[in-house]
């Protein structure tokens, strides 16, 4: 089973003779072991079972390996929300008096998380642009910068992730790459494949898909060795609040995933529950047919934009000249997701103005289902940034976010189009 199709309809859970055909919910919160020695072995050894749901639960364990299986890695840790997934794999790796690098092009909940909340806890978080030479980056590292942050493709900025330059500086410095792949999923990008070493996603959006269940996933891909790395002392030295657990000799290559769930997800308790997973896992059947459709929409959507006059610029990768083109071309494959933006002329009267037009597109604070809407980030979303982290962010206070579902192209068009026309 090697084909991503196959995979979203039978990766992971496969049935025993008698067994339910569909995935089981287990709501459960703990497991029954019959001896005391079978316990202790788990305390010792917790990826050889469940021992309570906030640490795992089986159908957890079912939807993690299939996005495992999907993302090329060695294992996945499924969070209660995209936000903790990313908090969870940042804590992993860093703590207090440590940094690291990410690109300001980034979702607004990420930047505000990295720019106020993780300062607050002694991590500090050095912001690049992503078009930044190799020298400016390489200028913010030190002995205490512990990766580099970045989105495949940044929300809103709609800026493509530059691999090349970015997994060139890890690997020069021996430090891990993490990447949020959720606009792309990987049906369009593995990033594993690309030098990333950690992958987050909100499962929330295309993976769930119908904006019925809150998620987020770590995933390790097993490619970086951290035993003996200077940087990651945490990961070689015993654990003394887990039984002198070495990680790297428990998790072998998913020290990452072993460490991430063994001291936060157990401390914190940040976890997905079975019925969200349950759900994410239905989404995920039908994941390689939606994102071939979302893709197309929004080609179609940026193609009539460009055209109106009351639209003063379209921002998608698949425009042919679209500044992000040739980062598309070489690292999506199959299409370049259903999110786009662009420029309204006449600012937020005009946006007001827009959204009260349209019938079909929808305002919610969502992207990434099956239904289409939309939002005017500097009103939204991203109300708490000052003017000047608007501009870094890629955001121009004119910006309108759609987020394009599945729906008839023509019907998607109309509405669009016309609501335009009217203002």
């Amino acid at each position: 089973m090697t084909k991503k199709d196959t995979i979203c309809v039978q990766g992971s859970y496969q049935p025993n003779s008698g067994d339910p055909r569909v995935l089981p919910l287990v709501q459960s919160t703990t497991y029954y072991y019959e001896t005391p020695e079978e316990m202790a072995h788990l305390f010792d050894h917790p990826k050889d079972g469940h021992i309570y749901s906030r640490i795992s639960n089986p159908t957890v364990a079912e939807m993690e390996s299939k996005i495992t299986l999907l993302e090329g890695g060695v294992a996945a840790m499924a969070c209660a929300s995209g936000m903790s997934a990313i908090t969870l794999a940042v804590l992993t790796l860093a703590t207090k008096g440590d940094n690291f690098i990410t690109t300001s092009q980034i979702y607004g909940g990420t930047y505000n998380l990295f720019k106020v909340t993780l300062p607050k806890m002694g991590i500090e978080v050095r912001f690049v642009d992503s078009d930044a030479s190799e020298e400016e980056i390489e200028a913010q590292i030190d002995d205490r910068t512990k990766f580099i942050f970045g989105e495949i493709i940044a929300n809103p900025a709609m800026t493509v992730f530059n691999f090349e330059k970015f997994s060139k500086i890890c690997q020069k410095y021996q430090m891990v790459l993490m990447i949020d792949n959720t606009l792309a999923t990987p049906i369009l990008c593995r990033p594993f494949e690309y030098g990333a070493n950690v992958i987050v996603h909100s499962t929330t959006k295309y993976m769930d898909g119908h904006a019925g269940s809150v998620g987020g996933v770590v995933v390790d891909g097993g490619n970086f060795d951290y035993d003996q790395n200077k940087r990651y002392a945490d990961f070689y030295t015993p654990d003394d609040s887990y039984h002198g657990l070495t990680y790297v000799d428990e998790g072998g290559s998913a020290a990452f995933a072993l460490k991430a769930r063994m001291q936060f997800m157990r401390d914190i308790g940040a976890n997905i529950s079975p019925f969200n997973a349950y759900l994410t896992n239905l989404g995920m059947e039908t994941l390689h047919l939606r994102m071939q459709r979302h893709s197309e929409n929004a080609q179609g959507l940026a193609e009539a934009l460009q055209k109106h006059p009351m639209v003063d610029w379209v921002s998608y990768p698949g425009l042919p000249g679209n500044a992000n083109e040739a980062n598309a071309k070489r690292y999506l494959s199959g299409g370049y997701s259903g999110m786009l933006t662009f420029g309204i002329k006449g600012g937020r009267e005009k946006a007001a103005a827009l959204i009260k037009e349209l019938k079909i597109f929808k305002q919610v604070t969502h992207i990434a289902d099956v239904r289409s809407c939309l939002l005017h980030p500097a009103t939204t979303t991203h109300r708490q940034l000052s003017n000047e982290d608007l501009e870094a962010c890629g955001i121009p206070e004119n910006l309108i976010r759609l987020s394009v579902g599945i729906e008839a192209l023509e019907d998607l068009t109309e509405d669009l189009i016309g609501a335009l026309d009217k203002i």
